[in-house]
């Protein structure tokens, strides 16, 4: 098949796109490069992806022309956003590079006679401080993040609702792996033992829980997603691990693995934080057949690995 991945250079989506592209599949990637963190990560990204045979653009999908770019596309993978709750990047941003950004993709799709499905991908963010409800309980986001994420996937289905747009929308939660973000928990930490700094710890996080969900998990769910089209569309599902984990038990298991103690400088609490995730994928077992494989001490430990090297391969 002919697929498309937004945010291709990015964290889930260069690891979709491997996968889709081993799998036989011809996949288009495109990406802005965001300033939001360092683009030598993005640009490896992106390397490994085109070698592998990706056919990558870098092009930001709110001005430039997307039609030779969606072209003949069968399926499309919108994993671009703007991420994250920091009180550093404005609203109008999380407006523009996930509403705005998801409206003109969209609008380019529409009238493709060779698109079968748009994978909107949304987030646990939407649920609010506490994500541990189905699909059908009302959305409370806390973050201008979960609030514009919650709106483009409201328009994604929108335009399922009134013109038969072939969308789904799929809500991650706590995504980690090899090539996760620097801005987030696990390579900040990582980064701090390696390299013997304080770790920036937000008080009362050590508390907070998480279905922390290793990444070649949530790329399953999207190849079931890919297999079983007819039974997606229009619909939303919580994709992620139901095995809830403290952060401090997150935290410890990290020093165990690396050998090593973390050293902490703590911060005020954030803003929009969520207290508590618990996936709940009774749906996405049942209509998708999806089962989390990764136990959280095999898959970070494959993060540690691949951030240990990215970080010797720099010195």
């Amino acid at each position: 098949m002919k697929i498309l991945i937004s945010g291709a250079a990015g964290f889930i989506g260069s690891n979709l796109a491997e996968r889709l592209v081993h799998e036989g599949h011809e996949v288009i990637g495109i990406d802005n490069f965001s300033d939001y963190y360092d683009r030598r990560q993005k640009e490896h990204n992106a390397a490994s992806i085109t070698r592998a045979g990706c056919q990558f653009h870098e092009a930001d999908l709110v001005t430039a022309d997307l039609e030779p770019v969606v072209e003949g596309v069968q399926v499309v993978f919108h994993a671009a956003a703007q991420p994250g709750i920091s009180d550093k990047v404005a609203f109008a941003t999380y407006v523009r590079n996930n509403l705005e950004a998801t409206h003109r993709l969209l609008e380019a799709c529409k009238g493709m006679s060779s698109l079968e499905l748009f994978v909107n991908v949304a987030t646990s963010s939407v649920y609010g401080y506490r994500a541990t409800e189905p699909e059908t309980s009302a959305p409370e986001p806390v973050s201008y993040y979960g609030v514009t994420k919650l709106a483009a996937e409201q328009l994604a289905l929108a335009y399922q609702r009134d013109r038969g747009f072939p969308a789904c929308s799929l809500r991650l939660f706590s995504v980690y792996g090899e090539r996760e973000r620097p801005d987030k928990l696990y390579p900040k930490l990582i980064r701090s033992i390696l390299h013997d700094e304080a770790f920036p710890l937000f008080e009362n996080s050590m508390d907070h829980s998480r279905s922390f969900t290793y990444v070649g998990d949530v790329v399953a769910a999207f190849m079931a997603v890919l297999n079983r089209p007819e039974v997606c569309i229009g619909e939303i599902f919580n994709i992620g691990s139901d095995a809830e984990m403290k952060t401090r038990e997150a935290i410890e298991t990290v020093e165990a693995l690396m050998g090593k103690k973390a050293k902490f400088n703590i911060l005020p609490s954030r803003a929009g934080d969520q207290t508590r995730t618990h996936a709940n994928i009774d749906k996405a077992r049942r209509m998708l057949g999806f089962e989390p494989q990764t136990a959280f001490r095999d898959g970070i430990r494959n993060e540690i690995d691949w951030l240990t090297e990215l970080e010797q391969s720099r010195a």
